[in-house]
């Protein structure tokens, strides 16, 4: 199974990847993982985040420039994602190609069924070939609460600044939109939305048992 965690910065992904993973080995499963973008891995993953964080001219300001630089990062790794799940039961993705239809709409002001998202879909699952999720898992975390979260953490942890898209209130709220849309229509696969339909939908037990069910 091939799970992709979506969600908001702040919103808690990689404390669910975490708890999953060690669940689903108590269990006895053979478990990888990926966290996207590829940062330190990844020359075009390290552009994005040097762009989005001032450099490289006006590259940042380009909504399908930034999008295709992590969709190329994804595009790289494809290969390893396809090995990790022959060898293994589950591989779970913090972020993936959601991400990039989320963020890229989020930009342009356009809902789930806008053209960006249409455009990134083609781009990623079709002419790059990068594997489709077998399920995806949003965390609903409200937008300010994650918001908030990502300020805590910049302001306890010189390494982890800010970047322009997670200082963009307002974008971190249409992007949160649009996460919900893209679960709502069950975009490229089915989607679980983590909290809002339980106060404990979270927790690792839990959620394992429900994709076990699934």
């Amino acid at each position: 199974m091939l799970i992709a965690v979506e969600g908001l910065d702040g919103a808690g992904k990689n404390t669910l990847v975490a708890g999953v993973m060690d669940e689903l080995t108590r269990r006895g499963a053979a478990v990888s993982t990926f966290t996207f973008p590829r940062y330190g891995a990844s020359v075009v993953a390290d552009i994005a985040s040097e762009a989005l964080h001032g450099e490289h001219g006006d590259l940042s300001e380009s909504v399908h420039a930034m999008a295709l630089l992590f969709a190329l990062d994804r595009a790289d790794a494809a290969t390893q994602i396809r090995s990790a799940l022959a060898e293994n039961d589950v591989v779970i993705l913090d972020r993936y190609v959601a991400s990039n239809a989320a963020y890229s709409a989020g930009r342009l002001r356009q809902d789930a069924s806008g053209d960006v998202v249409t455009w990134v879909t083609d781009l990623e699952f079709g002419r790059f070939d990068v594997p489709v999720p077998d399920q995806h898992l949003l965390l609903g975390v409200p937008a300010t609460v994650a918001m908030q979260r990502a300020r805590s953490r910049e302001a306890t942890d010189p390494t982890r600044v800010r970047d322009a898209y997670e200082r963009d209130d307002d974008l971190q709220m249409r992007v949160d939109a649009v996460y919900r849309q893209l679960a709502s229509v069950g975009w490229a696969s089915p989607w679980i939305e983590l909290g809002a339909d339980s106060p404990d939908s979270t927790e690792p037990t839990r959620l394992v048992e429900r994709l076990i069910r699934k």
